[in-house]
């Protein structure tokens, strides 16, 4: 296989794993934590990034040739690799926001063994079972997916469609970072944009109104009153808490 046709192949299970990330994502948050139709990560569109570039470290993870003299340890050792990688993935990704945009995508604070609010010993151990799942179930399905997209070329047109939306709205979610971010410069806070998405649609819910699931942060107020809004509950929790 050519360089290129590895490009190819690597944007075609970005775009895959993006958007069945993002598919995962919103069930997750409907049955586990919100108990909302909210609509998750940094992006507005149906794609979540971090699951993206996953999926090409487990495909590049499963072909290393590893060799322990057993196929159960073999397996064993690729999947403890793959759950690492994609830990340290989480981590990486998690702390570049938090860090540099003052944005929490998502906040483990409240788990055992928590590192910063970023990785946890339950997700890390999610992450083992998806990429046992990934290993057993997944992985020669993708292999004969990629067969299939190296044959079928005219295929990357839709993908060359997916990354053309993706960059606009890359350049859309900066810009909104950007001002999330200065506020919580300003005010010495990290933003959860969970948090923030669900204050939203709290405000709309009272209202009886329907807040608009593909644009989380578009409101009748604006983004800085919601900021505000986001920031006097955040501290007024923070207060009966102490109390």
């Amino acid at each position: 296989m050519s360089w290129v046709d590895a490009l190819l192949v690597a944007a075609f299970l970005f775009f895959v794993g993006s958007v069945l990330g993002w598919c995962t994502e919103v069930i997750f948050r409907r049955c586990f934590t919100a108990k909302k139709w909210i609509n998750p990560g940094f992006l507005t569109g149906p794609y979540l990034p971090l699951y993206g570039f996953g999926v090409v470290g487990l495909f590049g993870i499963s072909l290393i040739p590893i060799d322990t003299g057993s196929a159960a340890w073999n397996a064993v050792v690729v999947i403890l690799i793959m759950g690492v990688a994609m830990t340290v993935i989480e981590y990486i990704a998690g702390l570049i926001f938090i860090k540099g945009m003052k944005i929490r995508l998502w906040d483990y604070t409240n788990r055992w063994g928590n590192l910063q609010g970023i990785i946890c010993p339950l997700f890390s151990f999610f992450w083992l079972l998806v990429s046992a799942f990934f290993y057993f179930v997944v992985s020669p399905f993708v292999i004969d997916a990629v067969v299939w997209f190296v044959n079928h070329m005219a295929f990357a047109f839709v993908v060359g469609l997916f990354f053309g939306a993706f960059l606009i709205d890359f350049a859309h979610s900066v810009n909104l970072s950007a001002k999330i971010r200065s506020f919580a410069k300003n005010h010495d806070i990290v933003v959860s944009f969970e948090k923030l998405k669900e204050s939203i649609k709290e405000k709309f819910e009272k209202k009886q109104k329907k807040a608009s699931f593909v644009f989380p942060f578009k409101s009748e107020n604006g983004l800085t009153a919601e900021l505000e809004h986001y920031k006097n509950n955040k501290n007024l929790k923070k207060e009966n808490t102490e109390c």
